[in-house]
This record gives C-alpha cells, sequence and structure tokens, in this order.
C-alpha cells in the first residue's frame, strides 16, 4: 500500500496541473459518480495520511483511498480510449489522469471530509499536524510502539517502511510499550519522520540511509528490490546489518511484516511481548 509521501506528490502534480481550472471528470468504469463535479474548476488537491482530496467546493470533494491495489497513471494530451478498468478519469487543458482500483473512489461534502479527517491521527507532511495528539495517545497505550506508528488514527500516512526505518535509525525497539515512550523520544522519531517523509516527496521513494552507510561511501553493492531506495532493515531480513552487521530480524506484528536489528535496537527490558515468526522472508 502506497506510503503518506506518494499521496501529496501526487496531490502536488494535481495542484499543478488542474488546480484553478475548468476539468471534465468520469467514470469509464462505471462505479462511480462524476455528475456533481464535471465540469467544475478544481480549488484545491491535498493529502492527509493515505488519502488524497480533489476539492471542487464545500459540497464537492471527491476522496480517494489507493489501498492495496489502486494505481494514477498520469498522460499529456491527446487523450486515449479507456484501457481496463478505470474508476475515475480526470481531463484538464494539457493532461490526464486515470485511477484504477481503488478502495475508495467517492463524492464527499466539506462536512464529511471533517469527520474522515477528525478520525485520523496527525500527519508528518501536513503543516497542520499536531504531534502533540499522536504523542498522547501513545502515552496513555500499551500497545507497542511499532504497533502504534502504523494505526492511521495515531499517525497518518506512516506505513511499513517508514515504520521500520524511523525506529532502526533511533535505535528502539519495535515492541516497546507506548506508554515507556518519553517525550523526548517521541520529538526525535516525529522530527525524523518529517524529514524523511519529505525527502520522499521530493525524490518519489523511500530512502533512510545516511550518507556515510551508502553503497558509494562503503563499498557495498546497492539494494536490489522493487521498492527501491536505500532502507536499512526493511525487507533486508536475515541480511547482515548495515551498521554491525547482525542478522536482520523480522517477524509478523498486527498482521504485518516487521523488521528490525536485535544489536541496534536492543529489547527494552521489562513488558515485552514476543512478536510471530514471520510469513514472509524478506
Amino acid at each position: 500500500m502506497p506510503e503518506g509521501h506518494t499521496l501529496h506528490r501526487l496531490a502536488g502534480l494535481h495542484r499543478r496541473r488542474y488546480v484553478g481550472r475548468v476539468v471534465r471528470v468520469s467514470s469509464p468504469q462505471g462505479r462511480f459518480d462524476p455528475s456533481t463535479v464535471d465540469g467544475r474548476v478544481m480549488r484545491r488537491a491535498e493529502a492527509h495520511g493515505k488519502h488524497l482530496f480533489h476539492v471542487y467546493g464545500p459540497d464537492a470533494v471527491v476522496h480517494v483511498h489507493l489501498g492495496l491495489y489502486g494505481t494514477f497513471t498520469e498522460h499529456e494530451h491527446p487523450v486515449t480510449e479507456p484501457v481496463g478498468q478505470v474508476r475515475m478519469r480526470v481531463v484538464g487543458e494539457a493532461h490526464w489522469t486515470d485511477l484504477r482500483g481503488p478502495t475508495r473512489c467517492e463524492v464527499l461534502t466539506a462536512d464529511e471530509v471533517a469527520a474522515l479527517r477528525a478520525r485520523l491521527g496527525p500527519d508528518p507532511l501536513r503543516r497542520d499536524a499536531d504531534p502533540e495528539a499522536a504523542y498522547r495517545r501513545i502515552a496513555r497505550s500499551t500497545k507497542s510502539i511499532g504497533a502504534l506508528l502504523m494505526d492511521q488514527q495515531v499517525v497518518s500516512g506512516v506505513g511499513n517502511v517508514y515504520r521500520a526505518e524511523v525506529l532502526f535509525r533511533n535505535g528502539v525497539d519495535p515492541l516497546l510499550p507506548g506508554n515507556r515512550v518519553d517525550r523526548a523520544l517521541w520529538d526525535a522519531l516525529w522530527a525524523d519522520l518529517v524529514v524523511l517523509m519529505r525527502h520522499g516527496v521530493r525524490v518519489g521513494r523511500i530512502d533512510t540511509v545516511r550518507p556515510e552507510h551508502l553503497p558509494e561511501a562503503t563499498g557495498r553493492a546497492p539494494r536490489q528490490d522493487r521498492h527501491g531506495g536505500e532502507v536499512y532493515v526493511y525487507r533486508r531480513a536475515g541480511q547482515p546489518c548495515l551498521l554491525c552487521a547482525t542478522p536482520v530480524a523480522a517477524a509478523e506484528l498486527v498482521g504485518r511484516n516487521l523488521f528490525w536489528c536485535p544489536t541496534c535496537q536492543p529489547a527494552a527490558t521489562g513488558n515485552r511481548a514476543a512478536p510471530r515468526p514471520s510469513k514472509v522472508p524478506g
């Protein structure tokens, strides 16, 4: 599933191409009713976590959640016939966009958008984000910080890659209970998420490795993975840690694969539940 930087990157692209202009909106697949937005001026395009909003007015906001299989494809004119199951097509003056396979694609009112966003945690990529709101939930929870970072009601936009990498970069045991995360540690995690995710928006991929640990600095081979980018532990189960050479561990936590270095992220003493063995070796 795309992480938050992908949606913010899409929002920026759609702002540049469509905002302030009349756009034509259709649903070749027929599973989305575009009648209230077709032929109107797109006023804003913005993201909150893994949710994208095309704002046409207070009575018409297109809400998209890509889920596991949703994808946008971007094109320049001329417009061609739809290929495959196109849920939504947006056509502007010089560009057009097709959306396929989203979990959600619907028209909401501004009040409905506000209610949806009220259920989401703060987004490190938004200027209006309140990290204190996330910390209040974390500080009173006995769930692990590894689980809490993936809870979109706690922090919005963080997925499996950013979760694994920010915990590694800060030397945090992913199974540390939330109520044992002190304020200084949370401030460090939040600040790192802001830096990492902003970089993701700029370059269009997730890079988390510091310059001194990159292949060109250490002489190691570059990462070969369909996700791209240089990372410390994500999908590197069994491979040597880039810092200490300990094999990277993997386990299942809340239905998702968790990756960490047992040496660089030592187990916190006290209340620590054992994760389930990972079903996916990588």
